[in-house]
């Protein structure tokens, strides 16, 4: 649980600082709110229920508060509550991807791994989704996977009957990510069923993007290792912004995810003969 503190202390602080950032200048920032954006800041996301809680406030209160803040580019709202705006060129903190949209990147991951056969060959990316995908592979026989994340070779060194292969590389510590140039020329050796990938946003246009040049250069190595190419990714992912891009959705030949796609984004499957499986809806809308 999130730990409430006394917003009472750095108020002219946080209010001047606030005032800078939001879209309307205007606006005046309680130092309720003001306590909100300094949690959703320490741990990349908040929820209404906790802070309910903790500020001695109702529900309804709270969610006006995010949606006050979130209309004013302060914070950017996800189901239950919200996120502090990663900036365009970070990432979240590992520990606060792991958490937002937990139980759609359960469900995207056993969707995923219902698309793997048997004594399948699997290149897995970095990711806290893949991650998930990893989990539901576990119960697969006779895989040989190959990642450049030791969270994955963690999870899936318990699957007896699954080869696991780890990249050589940077090993990233803010994630378990491994990275680097010798990270590309190990993947190149190989060629597989089926790659796996994450990603950090999708713009309008297609675009698949990613924060870490480093780790895109791997991404895409896995993508041209691999006969299929399967994307997963939330729907907070369209919402948002990243530097590198990874590949087109043109690239892939399927893209899990808990929610429909954007028309924009739907369009481009249509005309490149990407499928689309939906989560939420139980169903697939083949492209």
């Amino acid at each position: 649980m999130i730990a409430i503190f006394c917003y009472k202390e750095n108020k002219r602080a946080n209010m001047s600082t606030i005032r800078k950032k939001s879209k309307d200048p205007r606006m005046t920032v309680s130092p309720r709110q003001s306590e909100i954006i300094r949690l959703a800041r320490l741990e990349g996301h908040v929820e209404v229920d906790p802070l309910a809680t903790g500020l001695g406030v109702s529900p309804q209160t709270i969610r006006k508060d995010l949606n006050d803040l979130c209309e004013n580019g302060l914070l950017q709202r996800i189901h239950g509550g919200a996120v502090y705006p990663s900036g365009g060129v970070t990432n979240y903190a590992y520990d606060s991807r792991r958490v937002l949209a937990a139980e759609a990147k359960q469900e995207i991951g056993q969707r995923c791994a219902e698309l793997i056969p048997d004594n399948s060959s699997v290149l897995l990316n970095i990711g806290t989704t893949t991650e998930q995908v990893a989990a539901a592979l576990c119960r697969h026989q006779g895989l040989m996977v190959v990642t450049n994340n030791i969270n994955v070779a963690n999870i899936l060194r318990g699957s007896p009957s699954s080869e696991v292969i780890i990249a050589g590389g940077i090993v990233r510590a803010s994630d378990g990510g491994i990275v680097g140039e010798a990270t590309v020329d190990f993947i190149r050796q190989f060629r597989v069923d089926f790659a796996i990938i994450g990603a950090s946003a999708i713009d309008e246009d297609g675009a698949i993007l990613d924060y870490d040049y480093r780790e895109v250069v791997v991404s895409q190595q896995i993508i041209r290792s691999a006969r299929k190419t399967i994307l997963v990714a939330d729907h907070m992912k369209f919402g948002r912004t990243a530097p590198v891009r990874i590949a087109q959705m043109s690239d892939i030949s399927t893209f899990v995810t808990d929610q429909p796609p954007p028309a924009s984004v739907q369009e481009i499957c249509d005309n490149n003969d990407v499928t689309i499986s939906v989560t939420n809806t139980g169903g697939r809308a083949d492209a």
